[in-house]
């Protein structure tokens, strides 16, 4: 399988994706051909997760040999690193929608999921090679910590990890800035997710520095990341048909709700369906930021400026500038690398660009549909399912499931896919149920550890600077 740019150009394997990041020419990679599940549903419904996700995953990482991608996912998805023995629970939480446990991990949040899988994949990779990496990312949240854990104390990997200051619950600073580990760099940048977003870009565009100081990607950027969540879309479908008669299970149909903050976890459901899997709508759950909604009921996408931003209370979807969109669009155009560069150009000059003539294919061809929460919403929504089923849900699945209501339909499972746990988001969780959340002692330990971060200005020298410094040769 070879990878190509969404700008054009080949970029190689699997394994050269994992380590590149974003394509030289500033596109992402995408696989030349989707791969079709085909028939094979059926035959991985009595396999574990580790092992679906070497089936997945194998479809995508062609050249690992399988024997190496079986022990890499067995690593990955170990029981002993989850909280539930079957990795994904999938559970009823009524009004005709069932809720997709992602967040059984170490740090809580979906992030895991995928992030185990690219520690483990990358680590092998780099030691084939005899290199090192330095990962550079952003997060508005959860895919900071995610990716640190599964990447503390490895010997070829360094991260420096942006952040924005204040704009995380005190649950999700303490799970990233309480490590100590030699190669975890956390920075707190003076500003909101998408200037760290920036800075990343424009570090990952200059070739010279990136090559130079080994620079990669664990953003949902990174392709890994995007194939390891395509795995517990096919689980969910498989878990949830469990119980249809055989006669009726091809072809039978699912939906899926999605938080969505960077368009990463919904682009690996599309990507299910346009493998073969009987996906009947995918529905994008916006907060406040609602910049996907807005495109994905008109066509224009028009991001918001930093200072326009809004600072919510699910702050891991506090995001202006999707950077997966740009796959999505990719495919909506036919697979042009020109069109799409084009439409990434007017984006740069006028900041925005007009699809509004393909914006009946989004729901149509694509399953595509999308709605906004807002903080009443998800205070609602949390109080209304903590009330009728016990289950508490958090900011983020809130926003999913509110929206989700509005295209729940007779016989058709809707799936919503679970952000993270609750505790992580204390404050909104006692507002919307009238108590105070009590963190367990290990919570309070984490909260009360010692944090080690480094505070920078919105500056792309200074942090050219940090780097320099730091990064592993």
């Amino acid at each position: 399988m070879q990878y190509i740019s969404t700008r054009g150009g080949t970029i190689g394997h699997y394994s050269d994706i994992l380590v590149e990041g974003l394509a030289p020419n500033g596109g992402l990679a995408v696989p030349e051909r989707m791969p079709q599940i085909g028939g094979d549903l059926e035959r991985w419904r009595s396999l574990s997760y580790s092992e679906l996700a070497t089936e997945v995953i194998g479809l995508f990482a062609t050249e690992i040999p399988r024997d190496d991608l079986a022990r890499l996912c067995r690593a990955a998805y170990d029981p002993a690193k989850y909280a539930s023995d079957r990795a994904v629970p999938l559970t009823d939480i009524g009004d005709g929608m069932t809720l997709v446990g992602l967040s059984e991990g170490p740090t809580l949040a979906f992030k895991d999921m995928a992030m185990q899988f690219l520690g483990e994949a990358l680590e092998y990779v780099l030691a084939t090679l005899g290199d090192v990496l330095n990962v550079l990312g952003a997060t508005s949240g959860d895919t900071g910590s995610a990716a640190e854990h599964a990447l503390r104390g490895r010997d070829r990997i360094s991260v420096f990890m942006l952040s924005p200051q204040g704009r995380m619950s005190p649950f999700q600073r303490a799970q990233m800035y309480s490590l100590h580990d030699d190669n975890i760099h956390n920075i707190a940048v003076e500003g909101v997710f998408d200037d760290c977003q920036h800075l990343v870009k424009s570090l990952a565009e200059d070739l010279a520095f990136k090559r130079e100081h080994h620079i990669g990607a664990v953003n949902s950027i990174n392709f890994g990341r995007i194939s390891a969540q395509i795995v517990y879309y096919v689980w969910a479908w498989l878990r949830v048909t469990d119980d249809v008669p055989a006669e009726k299970r091809d072809g039978f149909e699912v939906s899926f709700a999605v938080p969505s903050g960077n368009f990463g976890n919904i682009l690996s459901g599309l990507y299910a369906r346009l493998m073969g899997l009987p996906v009947r709508k995918l529905v994008l759950a916006t907060n406040e930021n609602n910049v996907l909604d807005e495109f994905f009921r008109t066509g224009r996408y028009r991001p918001r400026s930093a200072a326009d931003t809004l600072a919510t209370s699910s702050p891991s979807m506090d995001v202006s500038r999707a950077s997966n969109l740009e796959r999505f669009v990719f495919d909506l155009l036919g697979r042009d690398p020109e069109r799409t560069a084009a439409a990434w150009a007017a984006l740069a000059a006028e900041g925005e660009f007009d699809l509004s003539s393909e914006q009946e294919r989004f729901a149509d061809e694509f399953g595509i549909v999308s709605g906004t929460s807002s903080h009443q919403d998800r205070l609602d929504t949390i109080r209304a399912f903590a009330k009728s089923n016990g289950v508490v849900l958090d900011p983020h699945t809130a926003d999913g499931a509110k929206v989700a209501r509005d295209h729940v339909e007779p016989g058709v499972p809707m799936l919503v896919l679970e952000t993270a746990k609750p505790e992580k988001f204390s404050d909104t969780i006692s507002e919307a149920l009238g108590s105070p959340v009590e963190p367990d002692a290990e919570t309070q330990a984490l909260l009360d550890a010692p944090q080690r971060v480094t505070k920078l200005p919105n500056d792309e020298r200074r942090l050219r600077d940090l780097i320099e410094e730091l990064a592993l040769r």
